[in-house]
């Protein structure tokens, strides 16, 4: 090589800029060319040209810029030549000016309290004060306010997941958790009327909730007499009670039912061994106004069988409003020689007795209980398989709303009443809004006239009816299709495991659309299964 051309080449390689530096740079001399930054113009690429718009436009991408070379090189020299010269006549803009540095107040400061208090309450409604309003209140000096409102401490639940936390975390989080409770207690419950805790010791409700109405223990342990006591002098406002499932003595309840029995208005319990000793304090009329009863089983059924003397219960508890015995096996405690009927329950709106084990109901008994009861709305007989349509038509209650005679898991279905379901129909088709015959051994011309008498109704108005469960019956097509037409509110359909109808029809129906789906089905069907 010639020693010139050396000198050239070594030149070359000394003033030569990386590949990808060299791209990147005339790349951006050509943008900058046509909108140089901060002149307030774009480009917008369209099919054949490339646009020089104003206003601010959005940051070039590398497929953007591929999209600008590939068109300056398709212009003819000449245009590129006169956009190259525009670019360079048209005058650069000022800067922008910087905004000015300091604390934005935002968003939250400047919605008005009061609607802050109803945004905060439907949270409040949906997913209780805790622990939305406590992180709520961290946001600013604004919704600190709205957060510390009494207003909104109304219902509180202390959940599982707070004691998940302190069972892993260990004792030191325990100690910081409750701590943290023992401020809210005076600062934010002073207007609590609803409280329940889960895996909680009850020591942590105190004098800080004197409007205390409703509490609920569930899964508490450790529960004394004297804490009892003590909560029932400091809440004199507390008349609901719900110990279910819960480790609680029979002292500790008895003792708060003799402190605070005469304001008593609802009372949930779990039967147990202990159970009795409660029941005989109710039955001692420490209880006078007491509205709501239920008594359930736990996860561990227990086996013994609860003897309830009706008559005893009537007289102690004659304010009595609904009485549930929900999965129970309880017999009435014979009356004894002379049989003289109790007062009843004459503002009994609502029974259940309700169960998936063998039942020893009977007509005789449920007449014990609801001779005088005449505004009885609801009557859950689930399970109950020796109650009768006879022993059901000789109540005195005219005006039930719902009736359930579901059975569920019986196996023995000789012992089933084969007719008489028409009595019911017929004594209450006026005001009977929901009706479950699900399981029942009702033949086909019975469950046909029984049926039939809602589209019987006197006086041209619709049947009130909206629910039917007919689910394992000998319902026919036509006695469903009747049911449906006469009973333009029906909503829900429950035709599950009914041999007589035909497949593809076997199923619950949720809805009027459905019901009316069901309706021309079965319509259908009729000419072809006659």
């Amino acid at each position: 090589m010639a020693p010139g051309a050396a000198r050239r080449a070594r030149r070359r390689v000394r003033g030569a800029l990386p590949a990808g530096a060299r791209a990147r740079s005339a790349e951006d001399w050509w943008w900058d060319q046509l909108a140089p930054s901060g002149s307030g113009y774009h480009l917008l690429q369209s099919d054949s040209m490339l646009l020089v718009l104003p206003g601010p436009g959005p940051a070039r991408t590398r497929v953007q810029r591929r999209a600008a070379r590939r068109t300056q090189r398709l212009l003819p020299p000449a245009s590129r030549a006169s956009a190259a010269k525009a670019a360079k006549a048209r005058p650069r803009a000022a800067p922008a000016p910087e905004p000015q540095q300091g604390p934005d107040p935002g968003w939250g400061d400047r919605i008005p309290l009061e609607i802050l208090l109803q945004i905060f309450g439907l949270l409040v409604a949906a997913d209780g004060p805790m622990p939305f309003l406590g992180r709520a209140a961290r946001v600013c000096r604004r919704w600190h306010e709205a957060a510390s409102q009494p207003a909104l401490w109304h219902t509180v639940t202390l959940s599982p997941p707070l004691a998940g936390r302190l069972a892993k975390s260990g004792a030191k989080a325990e100690k910081k958790v409750l701590d943290s409770l023992e401020w809210l207690m005076p600062n934010r419950f002073s207007q609590l009327q609803r409280l329940t805790l889960i895996h909680w010791k009850s020591q942590l409700v105190s004098e800080s909730c004197p409007r205390l109405t409703f509490l609920k223990l569930s899964d508490c342990h450790g529960v004394t007499p004297d804490t009892l006591v003590m909560l029932a002098k400091a809440c004199p406002q507390l008349h609901s009670l719900d110990i279910q499932h819960s480790m609680v003595e029979s002292t500790a309840v008895v003792n708060f039912l003799e402190e605070a029995g005469p304001r008593m208005r609802k009372l949930w319990l779990t039967y147990s061994s202990q159970t009795t000793a409660i029941l005989g304090a109710l039955l001692g009329s420490c209880c006078p106004q007491l509205q709501v009863l239920e008594v359930s089983t736990g996860i561990n059924r227990n086996s013994t069988p609860l003897q309830l003397p009706v008559e005893a219960l009537q007289k102690g508890c004659p304010q009595l409003q609904v009485l549930r015995l929900l999965n129970l096996m309880w017999l009435p405690k014979p009356p004894g020689r002379v049989v003289t009927p109790g007062p009843g329950f004459p503002s009994l709106e609502e029974l259940c007795l309700a169960g998936c084990t063998c039942s020893f109901v009977s007509n005789e008994a449920l007449g014990r209980l609801l001779h005088g009861s005449p505004h009885l709305r609801l009557l859950d007989l689930r399970g109950c398989a020796r109650i009768t349509p006879a022993g059901l038509h000789d109540l005195p209650c005219q005006e039930l709303e719902q009736l359930h005679l579901g059975l569920y898991g019986m196996s023995d279905r000789l012992t089933l009443a084969k007719e008489g379901s028409h009595l019911l129909t017929q004594k209450w088709r006026h005001t009977l809004r929901e009706l479950d015959l699900s399981g029942q051994g009702f033949s086909e011309k019975d469950l046909e006239q029984a049926l039939a008498t809602f589209s019987a109704t006197p006086g041209g108005s619709p049947p009130a009816l909206c629910s039917v469960n007919l689910r394992g019956t000998r319902v026919t097509p036509s006695t469903v299709s009747s049911v449906i037409s006469s009973c333009p509110g029906l909503l829900y359909l429950n035709l599950e495991s009914c041999r007589c109808l035909p497949r593809g029809l076997k199923r619950a129906y949720r809805g009027q659309e459905e019901v009316q789906w069901c309706l021309e089905q079965l319509l259908t069907s009729l000419p072809s299964s006659s």
